[in-house]
């Protein structure tokens, strides 16, 4: 086991340093940079532009470098610790992302408990129950969820919120508490504030995880070995939970790694509608500026949680299901 982590961990290098090249460059095909971009928006304003301040702010900035240059710089700056400088907001990175991260972080995990423990009951039941009334139903409510925008969920709640309970469900704590040291009160506004976010960026996920989870388990109870348990006289609870379930949770574990960086970018329109102050509006923000040092860093992070993501999920699996093994060669 040992061998196998420090294994991964090795190869966790080459993959982010892949990454980092493919995000690099991606940021960098669009024409034009962030100064220019300034320019242009300063000059459809009616605003003159002093070509020698120009000049200086792009030696300044490092624009004027190519652009293995400027990957060198900002690969190094993340090495050591050192996000860059947010040409938009005009302050470093870390302060940019101090409290967004968190949040988001926060908002997610409490997304993901929601996800597993709406989907897992459901699913059983549904895989169990095959063409029962609960199972047609429950199946209608999965597909509704999948084919319900999110963003247009958001607006239904934020409507219904406001019209019902007088209340409004927007940002993830009440305004009185931004830019305040943390107090009980405080954790008491973003946990009440939590409670539709999660609702309205799980619901897709929750549905799928049913549609997946329903489909596996229905797989694995008609399977041989589940029968002859049948036949041996197994009770039903017993024989469901030791053999098929732990069978039918690979997907569960298996989405660890991909789970959160799904939620990060999908909820960004969401969080745009619901004025949530998480990591998605900035990214969205600095990829239309091209606030390279900005965007880039946040996408790094979202690499790095993946790639973590992803060992832990491995390891789970490996636990799991004794058909998963961590070193090759055949079995004797």
């Amino acid at each position: 086991m040992f061998n196998y982590i420090a294994h991964r961990f090795l190869i966790m290098i080459p993959t982010l340093l892949a990454i980092s090249v493919l995000v690099f460059v991606i940021i960098q095909l669009p024409p034009g940079d962030f100064l220019s971009n300034y320019v242009n928006e300063l000059q459809s304003q009616g605003e003159m532009v002093d070509p020698s301040k120009l000049e200086f702010l792009r030696v300044t900035y490092g624009f004027d470098q190519p652009m293995i240059v400027q990957y060198f710089k900002w690969l190094l700056g993340l090495v050591q610790g050192d996000l860059g400088y947010s040409f938009e907001h005009k302050i470093p990175v870390a302060d940019v992302l101090a409290d967004r991260v968190s949040l988001t972080i926060l908002l997610n995990f409490a997304t993901v408990l929601f996800v597993y423990i709406v989907s897992f009951p459901i699913g059983i039941y549904s895989a169990t129950r095959q063409y029962s009334w609960g199972d047609y139903g429950l199946t209608f409510l999965g597909f509704l969820g999948l084919a319900t925008p999110n963003f247009l969920l958001a607006l239904v709640l934020i409507y219904l919120f406001n019209q019902w309970f007088g209340i409004s469900v927007g940002g993830l704590m009440d305004p009185i508490y931004i830019d305040q040291p943390w107090s009980l009160d405080k954790i008491g506004s973003i946990a009440a504030h939590l409670i539709v976010p999660t609702i309205v960026i799980g619901t897709a996920g929750t549905a799928a995880m049913i549609r997946r989870l329903r489909a596996n388990l229905l797989d694995e109870l008609q399977k041989q070995y589940v029968v002859t348990g049948r036949a041996k006289g197994l009770p039903a609870g017993r024989l469901l939970m030791k053999y098929p379930l732990r069978m039918a949770l690979n997907p569960f574990i298996a989405d660890i790694g991909s789970l959160l960086p799904q939620m990060v970018s999908g909820s960004v329109i969401v969080s745009v509608v619901m004025s949530l102050p998480t990591v998605g509006p900035v990214l969205l923000s600095a990829l239309q500026s091209q606030d390279m040092y900005l965007a880039g860093s946040i996408l790094m992070i979202l690499a790095l949680l993946t790639v973590l993501g992803m060992l832990i999920s491995d390891l789970a699996l490996a636990l799991l299901d004794p058909r998963i093994r961590l070193t090759g060669g055949a079995t004797k």
